[in-house]
């Protein structure tokens, strides 16, 4: 199969009417779209609540004022310049700031800003710095989508990495299993790094954003076969999104499809509060029940998901929301508090950690470790691209 094409103008896809592509130019204008013929035939086009569309198609609601650019303060984490040091063991290297997809929830939003920059196409400051730091055992290549850079890139950097001993962990982020299968499966030279570097005692994983059970076709199965012949581990971590996989059905489809595909079911996350995704957001209470019915209808194997908020402090995860309490407990903690178990009042229409009442005890928010990334958070909205000047 040829690879797919891609496409970055609504006027090229007709499905589209006209009319609605001329509303959705305001946000083609503000954010960058980019989608390709291979993830849009997943789409039914007769179905103007179609899951798969919501998730790549823009939406006039994405102009809203909701949240923030960094709902998870992640300009406090940055050490050198396209590298992020939270937790004490695990390093991120942003090293792409193109995505196969643009996902309309991405809680990256801002890097569709055209006058936002984190990724680097320099990664040597963030390679020296794990080098210097042999507290660091895993990385995870971030972005943007690693698997959009070219192999003879992504060669270099993963070269780089195996020649740190302490580095055992090699993980890379991507949509592409789901939305662009045949670069992964097509690619022998990329398959054949992987294999080469993916040894037994030191592993590359894959960490793969299926949020659908339509997106595991056959070419996506491909590609996670492909990924385990090359001994890599292919593992899910999906956002539970209104719209979109809001259904304990399609949920425990979901879970069961990828345990059945040897992709272990890694993360639920909470949408993060970020600027443009009103329309995905569900309360605490809604997520937490959608988790639990799905996990009810699969196996052990699915059950092993964790249901988890990626929050400034760290990753929380959600032990249970029951009679207007919510049982957390810290997951990841970037003070060093794993596993600090918290109980606090949960109203109805929380959606975030920083909206159940009295959650300031248990964190302080964190200041900058280093000037190499301007705060998002406090950038101007983005203008609007000047329309051209029609002759009299």
């Amino acid at each position: 199969m040829a690879l797919p094409k891609y496409i970055t103008n609504l006027d090229n896809i007709t499905q589209i009417p006209e009319e609605e592509r001329k509303k959705l130019k305001q946000i083609t204008d503000k954010f960058v779209f980019r989608v390709n013929d291979y993830y849009l035939s997943l789409i039914d086009w007769n179905d103007p609540n179609d899951p798969i569309r919501k998730l790549v198609i823009p939406n006039e609601n994405e102009l809203e004022e909701y949240g923030r650019w960094d709902a998870s303060d992640e300009d406090t984490n940055y050490v050198v310049p396209g590298c992020q040091h939270k937790y004490t063991t695990t390093a991120l290297l942003i090293c792409s700031e193109v995505c196969g997809a643009y996902c309309r929830y991405c809680f990256r939003k801002r890097l569709f800003r055209n006058d936002v920059k984190e990724a680097m196409s320099d990664v040597e400051p963030g390679l020296e710095y794990i080098a210097q730091h042999p507290e660091i055992n895993n990385v995870l290549l971030t972005g943007g989508d690693p698997l959009v850079l070219a192999t003879k890139k992504l060669r270099y950097i993963i070269e780089r990495l195996r020649a740190i001993d302490h580095v055992k962990i090699i993980r890379i982020g991507s949509k592409l299993p789901a939305f662009n299968p045949m670069r992964i499966y097509e690619d022998q030279e990329l398959l054949a790094l992987l294999k080469e570097h993916s040894t037994p005692e030191k592993r590359i994983y894959v960490m793969a954003h299926f949020c659908h059970p339509r997106e595991l076709t056959e070419q996506a199965y491909k590609a996670v076969q492909a990924l385990h012949e090359s001994n890599v581990i292919v593992v899910n971590q999906t956002p539970v999104l209104r719209g979109i996989n809001d259904n304990a059905d399609v949920l425990a489809e979901l879970l069961d499809k990828l345990s059945w595909a040897g992709v272990t079911p890694y993360y639920f996350f909470v949408n993060r509060p970020v600027a443009g995704n009103k329309d995905f957001v569900l309360t605490l209470e809604e997520v937490y029940n959608l988790v639990e019915q799905a996990k009810a209808k699969t196996s052990g194997l699915g059950k092993r998901v964790r249901l988890a908020m990626s929050h400034t402090s760290g990753k929380i995860e959600i032990l249970a929301i029951e009679n207007g309490k919510a049982y957390l407990k810290y997951h990841q903690n970037r003070a060093g508090e794993y596993g600090k178990f918290m109980i606090l009042d949960c109203p109805k229409d929380a959606t975030w950690f920083d909206e159940l009442p009295g959650n300031e005890k248990y964190w302080t928010k964190p200041k900058k470790k280093t000037d190499a990334v301007v705060s998002v958070n406090e950038l101007p909205d983005m203008p609007q691209k000047p329309k051209p000047k029609v002759k009299a």
